[in-house]
C-alpha cells in the first residue's frame, strides 16, 4: 500500500484522557512484548550501536515501553553487544507507572525519564542511539523530517521501526481481530488497574479508540522509499549512512525500518 493518509488519532490529542491513553499503551506493550514483534531488528541495532559508539538506546515516543524488554534481550545475544547496555524511555506524555514496572523487571537496565521529551528537540543531556518503535507515523512529513534532522544535528544515530508492513490486511486486523484480543487479554495486563477494566468492559472506550488508532496508524505509516526520502532531506550534506527496508518475523509479520548513523570515513 503506497497510500498515506494523516488522519486523526486519539492518542495524539492533548485532551485525550490520561487513563484512556494509558489503557491503549498497556495493550500495545502487552501485544508487542508477547509477540516479540521487534526481535528481528536486533542485528540492525547492534550495528548502529557499534558505528555510533553508544551503549545506550534513547527511546523516543516510548509510550508504555512495549517490546523494549524483548529488544534488550535480543540485543544482548548479538556478537559484540556493548557491555552494560541500557535503554532510557522518554515520551511527550510520560508513563511512570508502566516504566517503573519495566525497570523493576529488568533490574534498572530499562528505566524512564520523568520529564516530557519532545522528539523534535531532544535535550543535549540525553545521549544515546535514538530509537522509535511504533511511533514515527505520528509525525506528518515536515515534523518527521525535523525529528531526523535533530538527530543529525546532534551527531546521534537514529533508528525508526514500525511493527507492520502497511497493507490492507493489517488494516482489517486492526479493526477486527485486535479489538477482540484486547477484550480477551485485558485481565492479564500488569500492573493491575481497576480503571482499565471499567473503560474496557463497562464503558469500552479503550478498545474502541485503540481500534481506530490502530487502523489510522497503518494508513499513516511511511513505506521504505518515503523513509529514505525523509532521511536524505534531513541530511542534505550526506553525513550519514542510511538504510531502509522491511524485516520478516519468523512467524510471518514484517517490520518496516529506517536506520541512520554517521557514515564511516573513507
Amino acid at each position: 500500500m503506497k497510500l498515506r493518509l494523516h488522519l486523526f488519532e486519539f492518542e495524539d490529542q492533548p485532551w485525550f484522557p490520561r487513563v484512556l491513553r494509558a489503557g491503549q499503551m498497556d495493550y500495545l506493550r502487552f501485544m508487542i512484548s508477547h509477540l516479540g514483534t521487534y526481535r528481528p531488528v536486533a542485528p540492525l541495532l547492534a550495528e548502529a550501536l557499534r558505528h555510533s559508539h553508544q551503549s545506550q538506546l534513547l527511546e523516543l515516543g516510548a509510550g508504555a515501553g512495549g517490546g523494549t524488554e524483548t529488544v534488550l534481550a535480543a540485543l544482548r545475544q548479538q556478537p559484540g553487544a556493548p557491555p552494560g547496555l541500557r535503554i532510557l524511555l522518554t515520551d511527550l506524555y510520560p508513563q511512570p507507572a508502566a516504566w517503573t514496572d519495566v525497570a523493576r523487571r529488568t533490574g534498572g537496565a530499562i528505566r524512564g525519564h520523568a520529564a516530557p521529551v519532545d522528539a523534535l528537540a531532544v535535550p543535549p543531556g540525553l545521549p544515546g542511539l535514538r530509537v522509535i518503535f511504533s511511533a514515527f507515523h505520528h509525525f506528518a512529513p515536515p515534523r518527521a523530517e525535523a525529528l531526523l534532522r535533530n538527530a543529525v544535528a546532534a551527531g546521534q544515530g537514529v533508528a525508526v521501526f514500525e511493527g507492520a508492513a502497511k497493507s490492507w490486511l493489517e488494516v482489517g486486523l486492526a479493526l477486527t481481530v485486535l479489538p477482540l484480543a484486547q477484550l480477551l487479554l485485558t485481565p492479564f495486563f500488569r500492573p493491575f488497574q481497576l480503571s482499565r477494566l471499567v473503560f474496557t468492559y463497562l464503558l469500552p472506550l479503550i478498545p474502541l479508540t485503540t481500534a481506530w488508532d490502530g487502523m489510522v496508524s497503518i494508513l499513516r505509516m511511511y513505506p521504505p522509499a518515503a523513509l529514505l526520502a525523509l532521511a536524505h532531506r534531513a541530511d542534505p550534506a550526506g553525513r550519514y549512512h542510511w538504510q531502509a527496508g522491511q524485516l520478516r518475523h519468523w512467524w510471518g509479520p514484517r517490520v518496516t525500518y529506517l536506520v541512520g548513523f554517521t557514515a564511516p570515513t573513507p
